[in-house]
């Protein structure tokens, strides 16, 4: 589906719309999006996917280790398979791990959403019960430099009792990333106590840690909310 005009101007009319009208800038930019034709903005911006995956990637590093976070229901987990389908649209090797789904489950939202790799791309999707920082690594082990994985997500990553703790896995990983030259990208939960009210994006302070985590590992870190991502500048 075209859209009237581009994705920046759209939502510079939500905001418009926003201010006129006293409602969340979520609101206003879903209302913009059934204007063009699309239930929610997260869909609008799944069906028109090259600027935000785009502009996320143009971010990343070899070597980065980086966190996407937001709210329930705020489009991260969207951004997410973006990011690793951009990433494989380009070329490079690409992997989503996902505690949530199952490989069936993870192609219905794809095509709920209306995404699907490339003919030939290369991309693959990981719904194992086993994954932690040995089995991200291992099944990374042969891409190339610059291979990219998201994973879905952060707190679950030490859920199994025989696994490490959270921080001494994400000190592999990042040693992992850094020698390897390889991209990891962690979906994060935001905690509860975040308000949209009070400040439009949620940040660092805002990550839920059931466990003490160095943030400083994380080289960038996205944001999204309201159907919107914050996008760190290259470095």
């Amino acid at each position: 589906m075209t859209l009237s005009t581009s994705i920046p101007h759209l939502k510079r009319k939500a905001r418009t719309l926003q201010r006129k009208e006293r409602i969340p800038l979520h609101q206003a930019l879903d209302r913009i999006a059934a204007a063009e034709g699309y239930r929610s903005w997260s869909l609008l911006a799944a069906r028109n996917p090259a600027g935000m995956a785009g502009a996320m990637l143009s971010t990343l590093a070899s070597g980065d280790m980086a966190l996407l976070a937001g709210r329930p229901g705020q489009g991260k987990t969207v951004a997410g398979i973006l990011l690793a389908m951009e990433a494989a649209r380009t070329g490079r090797h690409s992997i989503f791990f996902s505690f949530e789904y199952t490989a069936a489950d993870f192609e219905r939202r794809c095509a709920a959403l209306g995404l699907a790799p490339a003919p030939h791309a290369p991309f693959r999707f990981d719904g194992s019960d086993l994954i932690a920082a040995d089995h991200i690594e291992k099944a990374m082990d042969l891409a190339p430099p610059g291979s990219l994985a998201v994973v879905d997500y952060l707190q679950l990553l030490d859920q199994r009792r025989q696994n490490p703790a959270l921080p001494v896995q994400l000190r592999s990983l990042k040693g992992f990333a850094q020698a390897r030259g390889m991209i990891l990208v962690f979906l994060s939960q935001i905690d509860r106590g975040y308000d949209a009210a009070a400040k439009p994006f949620p940040d660092l302070g805002d990550i839920r840690l059931p466990n003490p985590v160095d943030l400083r590992m994380f080289d960038k870190a996205f944001f999204v909310q309201g159907g919107e991502i914050r996008i760190p500048a290259a470095a």
